[in-house]
């Protein structure tokens, strides 16, 4: 082989390894949410507040919840991080467009499969415009601002993260200007769609537009040709600077969210420490979840020829599919349990224990694991079905 052949094949193995880390990380995404989505499912009987309300919450509870907080921050940085990628083969055009595209595909999903799973309504009175939506219209705006500069989108999506805590006073209600878009943007609420239509707007976007801007800022990190060395070192610094700044931040109490007291116990009050608001994502929420996502990466490009990072990648090749059919299994599994059940935990069908969640996760992996490689590998062998990308 020449030199020029091995250079390319060195290169291409780069490139590979780089994109199976990714692809390896959103799948570790994909199975921390089959956790939580395991928990609702049985524990609707003990919904968790926002944030949790750690001197009533089980400790076992809290920290089930607690590791899937991990995963929408990870999913939209990984999500700009992505459209990175997809622009070094398209152009902005191109990618913008797509984005857009994809960005309309999602909301349709959210207000209509995604919305269905989670409440088997047809037709619906309630829209839960939740974490598929926040993707859909972050993936949006990304496609407009994806044509400012480099350091603009860096500047802007750091004032976005660090700054929206900033706007928390600012409450609206209906009947006020702009109450509506307000909502949307920061304000968890409710908005009157008329003829008894609703939506609940739980995933409110401005700090995920945030996040995925600066996802997609750190694209040229994972450039064709950078050396991974230095790659892996800017992310084990940016990880551990964010982690660093929340512990800085949340001990002085000051800002960043809701303010933590000390607990009955040492455990106690490490879980007030820990307990961040999600809706919308805090500052001091984002920086613990996002940093450790960040520090994964470079884990899982290193070791990327661990025999675990091909299954992992396998649910990240393939995330939306699996996102549909687990909430589908799921929904279905509770309407069977209340069938031959019935509600045993007033309006719900629950169980008492949370190592009952963990038994049904395992039980759950592998089914749910066959039918999302079959269609990974759909999506490889068949590039010309256009539709399977937005899947």
């Amino acid at each position: 082989m020449t030199a020029a052949g091995t250079g390319r094949t060195l290169a291409a193995a780069k490139a590979h390894a780089r994109l199976v880390a990714i692809d390896a990380l959103r799948g570790l995404v994909m199975v921390f949410m089959l956790v939580d989505h395991v928990r609702e499912t049985w524990f609707l009987h003990m919904q968790v507040t926002d944030p949790v309300d750690t001197t009533t919450t089980d400790p076992a509870l809290f920290f089930t919840r607690l590791l899937s907080t991990f995963c929408a921050p990870t999913f939209v940085a990984l999500t700009g991080l992505s459209a990175w990628l997809y622009g070094q083969s398209h152009s902005k055009a191109e990618t913008s467009m797509f984005l857009l595209k994809r960005g309309l595909f999602l909301i349709f999903l959210e207000v209509t499969f995604v919305g269905f799973a989670w409440s088997a309504q047809f037709p619906p009175t309630t829209f839960w415009l939740q974490v598929i939506w926040a993707i859909g219209i972050s993936m949006i705006a990304l496609a407009g601002l994806l044509h400012l500069p480099r350091a603009a989108q860096v500047v802007l999506g750091l004032v976005i993260v660090l700054g929206h805590n900033l706007l928390d006073p600012i409450r609206l209600v209906p009947g006020d200007a702009f109450y509506e878009i307000w909502a949307v943007l920061h304000q968890r609420s409710v908005i009157q769609l008329g003829g008894g239509l609703i939506a609940k707007t739980t995933y409110p976007v401005l700090p995920w537009i945030g996040v995925i801007l600066l996802g997609y800022a750190t694209g040229p990190w994972f450039a064709k040709g950078t050396d991974v060395l230095v790659r892996r070192r800017r992310l084990i610094l940016t990880g551990c600077i964010m982690l660093v700044g929340f512990v800085v931040i949340r001990a002085l109490n000051v800002y960043g969210d809701k303010p933590w007291v000390a607990g009955a116990d040492t455990l106690r009050t490490i879980m007030a420490f820990l307990s961040l608001t999600k809706y919308p994502p805090s500052l001091l929420f984002l920086l613990p979840t996002v940093g450790a996502g960040v520090l994964l990466l470079a884990l899982f490009e290193k070791y990327q020829d661990s025999k675990v990072m091909p299954y992992l990648a396998m649910f990240g090749g393939a995330p939306m599919f699996f996102y549909l059919l687990h909430l589908y299994v799921l929904k279905a599994l509770y309407l069977i349990a209340v069938a031959l059940y019935g509600l045993n935990k007033g309006q719900f069908f629950g169980v008492d224990n949370v190592s009952t969640v963990w038994i049904w996760f395992a039980l759950l992996l592998v089914p749910l694991y066959l039918p999302t490689r079959w269609f990974a590998d759909l999506k490889q062998r068949r590039r010309d079905i256009w539709w399977l990308k937005y899947l």
